[in-house]
């Protein structure tokens, strides 16, 4: 059996154990206040120790048989079969996920390990021709060497393993930092996956801890060569900005201001339910989460009393009830941040038509309309449950207005003529839209990634295998080279 008390210590160099820092790190779950474990965190030793047992470990790895590494990622899908109903339980209590919810993300990470599962059989190199004479061109596709992926709070278990999962299945190692308040579903329970399918010690480090303790290091650190990262716009900044500056490869995926347009002649019932799903799922809680539905004049008002008899419906409280749509947001922090939001809608113009209840970090769902798009609760990124509505009259407007944002990262637009809305996806600058669907998709094999400040890279299937590998040109000579001189 699975036991959360065993995921309590750092994992570095193939042992669990404490961090060397007096600090401890409470994880708490976000709807009853229960401290579920507690952490002695990492410090800058300790996470030195993880990128130096990784880079030891990477030799192993990239000796190993392609075969025995795919069947190694198809161990780590049994053992989450195995276990299902204790992560189940984890996601709940550590994340304030719901049971829907747990089993969404459960579902997408077992993808992504069978997907990466197919890496080591797909490391393949060309043969290429040469403008000399008896000489030939190899390029080898080799593994980075050492990946460090720092991963987010709200689909901690995937948005950790989107990157974890590909990047061992390519030939790398790995040091995971997962966000202070996930330690668990984003770091060491993807460790213990790990572990129990066999993958060599010291191949995935967990280090949990916070920025606090250990400044820059993670990035700055010599050993890894790409960083991935995946959390808000403003510390994605800094991260790809100082990895840069130290020569390492940045992979960001970072917020999002998605749009939603609803068109005069789109199922209606049908659009409200994509949308609700669009918004309120995980509390808002995700970066591809509709953040303003863009509703075409004439279905307006239709759309808004549908939509809040929707959305009024869903029931707020104990993620785990199964009945619970809405759990907590991850701290009072965010809960307060929502407030003020909604205050500052309101006091520029929006209307309240639904009006949720804040208690602590217990978010009820809250609809503002009239919104127009320079508002803040219009260009910035809401995450929770707090939606804003725009009119628009004409396809040219709802373009402009879904441009309208320095984001760029998903998108759904609703029509039942589709090449319509096909052409008019095509001229929204967002690196994702989906016709006569919701806003929140990921599929293991499609490029995933952002646009303007909603990222810089594509991850799943063939671009995660291109920005964990690199390329080596090996040139053989058979003959002799003629020179000038």
């Amino acid at each position: 059996m699975l036991q959360l008390k065993s995921l309590g210590n750092q994992y570095i160099d193939g042992e669990w154990r404490e961090g060397q820092s007096e600090n401890i790190l409470h994880n708490v779950n976000p709807y009853n206040k229960e401290v579920l474990l507690s952490y002695k965190m990492a410090t800058e030793a300790d996470v030195d120790a993880a990128y130096k047992a990784s880079l030891r470990a990477q030799d192993e790895w990239a000796k190993v048989n392609p075969y025995k590494k795919r069947d190694i990622l198809e161990k780590a899908v049994h053992y989450i079969d195995e276990h299902e109903e204790e992560i189940t339980n984890i996601i709940m209590d550590e994340l304030g996920g719901t049971r829907l919810k747990a089993a969404f993300e459960i579902g997408l990470v077992k993808n992504m390990i069978k997907e990466a599962a197919t890496f080591p059989l797909r490391m393949e190199g060309k043969i290429l021709p040469s403008i000399e004479d008896g000489k030939e061109n190899r390029l080898y596709r080799l593994p980075i060497g050492v990946v460090g992926v720092i991963s987010p709070f709200n689909f901690p278990f995937f948005l950790s393993m989107k990157s974890v999962a590909p990047a061992l299945g390519a030939g790398n190692g790995v040091v995971l930092k997962p966000h202070e308040e996930t330690p668990v579903t984003g770091g060491t329970l993807i460790a213990k996956i790990f572990e129990e399918a066999g993958i060599p010690k010291g191949l995935l480090n967990v280090i949990v801890t916070d920025i606090k303790e250990i400044g820059d290091s993670f990035v700055e650190h010599p050993i890894p060569r790409v960083i991935s990262f995946t959390g808000s716009t403003k510390v994605g900044s800094y991260i790809g900005q100082l990895a840069m500056k130290h020569f390492k490869k940045p992979i960001l995926e970072l917020g999002g201001n998605s749009a939603f347009i609803v068109m005069d002649d789109a199922d209606l019932d049908y659009a409200v339910n994509a949308a609700t799903f669009s918004r309120f799922t995980h509390q808002g809680q995700i970066c591809m989460s509709a953040n303003r539905i863009l509703v075409q004049k004439p279905v307006y008002e239709e759309f808004i009393a549908k939509y809040k008899e929707k959305a009024a419906s869903l029931k707020v409280g104990d993620p785990r009830d199964p009945e619970t749509i809405i759990g907590p947001v991850v701290n009072e922090r965010q809960a307060e941040n929502l407030q003020a939001m909604i205050d500052k809608g309101i006091e520029q113009g929006a209307k309240a038509v639904l009006l949720g209840n804040i208690e602590g970090n217990m978010v009820a769902p809250t609809i503002l309309t009239d919104v127009t798009p320079d508002m803040d609760v219009a260009q910035e990124e809401l995450f929770g449950p707090v939606i804003c509505i725009i009119p628009f009259e004409t396809e040219e407007e709802a373009i402009a207005i879904a441009n309208d944002t320095k984001f760029g990262l998903s998108g759904a637009l609703h029509t039942k003529n589709l090449e319509r809305g096909v052409e008019m996806a095509k001229q929204i600058h967002t690196g994702m839209i989906h016709v006569n669907d919701i806003t929140i998709n990921d599929e293991p094999i499609v490029a995933f990634g952002g646009e303007k400040h909603s990222g810089i890279g594509r991850l799943n299937g063939e671009w995660s295998l291109e920005e964990f590998t690199t390329l080596k040109w090996i040139s053989v000579n058979y003959g002799q080279r003629v020179f000038p001189y």
